[in-house]
């Protein structure tokens, strides 16, 4: 398949998929690490990263750490990005197993177009916040596909899907949890964006990956010593600093 002038082939997508991960967890990668991340060998390495560099993505010199360019930053970001969107697919919504789910957004990552990925995107947020949704109806599709349905399941299903809308009905309209910062949320929590206070640094981080209020966020993983937050918004995955977080008002979901 042709590529555009600014566009990778699948196997550039990986060595720089591989990179951003590397560098994310030892702030700088070498060609060994590379290597082994992506199984293949020392002379197919080489050719790859002096490619990358040649195009602006990597700063890379013989026997030197490898990190990414601005340029290589961004685009590192969005391969990233499709490859977490569909795991989020593939397991919260069509409920496959991760190690399966993980091969096939590697092999499907390369091709998804971004109007397909952020319909995927908002649909796993609608699952997971719409009242009529919810893991009430993940769980149901999953016994669904284990073929453990019959009819007296459904209709006990329907029953329990109207009690439970009542009741969030009822939440929303008597006791609508009030909107508090990102730094309130604790691991496996999600919160919907409310705001984001201020301009500049992350919030013009933020817009130019339009996460606006609206956007549902997970966190997943808080760091203890720093107080630091992974979270995953949108397909991104962030590492926000206190100061960061505190600008951002949410509303836990």
């Amino acid at each position: 398949m042709m590529t555009a002038p600014d566009e990778l082939s699948a196997s550039m997508e990986d060595y720089l998929e591989a990179i951003f991960h590397i560098v994310a967890h030892k702030q700088a990668a070498r060609a060994k690490d590379i290597a082994r991340t992506l199984g293949v060998n020392n002379s197919s390495v080489t050719g790859a990263l002096r490619s990358l560099s040649e195009k602006g993505y990597i700063n890379y010199a013989p026997y030197d750490v490898i990190t990414l360019t601005p340029k290589g930053q961004r685009y590192a970001e969005d391969v990233v990005r499709r490859h977490e969107a569909l795991m989020d697919f593939f397991t919260k919504v069509l409920c496959v197993e991760e190690i399966e789910a993980s091969e096939a957004a590697c092999k499907m990552e390369h091709a998804v177009s971004r109007p397909i990925l952020d319909r995927l995107i908002r649909f796993v947020e609608f699952i997971e916040i719409c009242p009529r949704g919810g893991d009430s109806l993940i769980d149901g599709f999953r016994t669904h596909c284990s073929g453990n349905d019959s009819l007296d399941r459904c209709h006990r299903s329907i029953a329990n899907c109207l009690a439970d809308l009542h009741r969030k009905q009822r939440a929303l309209q008597d006791d609508a949890p009030a909107p508090v910062s990102l730094t309130a949320l604790a691991a496996e929590q999600r919160g919907q964006i409310v705001r984001i206070k201020g301009t500049g640094g992350i919030s013009q981080r933020l817009a130019d990956m339009r996460i606006t209020p609206g956007c549902v966020l997970e966190v997943l993983q808080v760091d203890r010593e720093t107080g630091n937050l992974d979270v995953k918004v949108r397909g991104y995955r962030l590492n926000l600093s206190l100061e960061q977080a505190a600008r951002i008002d949410v509303e836990p979901c």
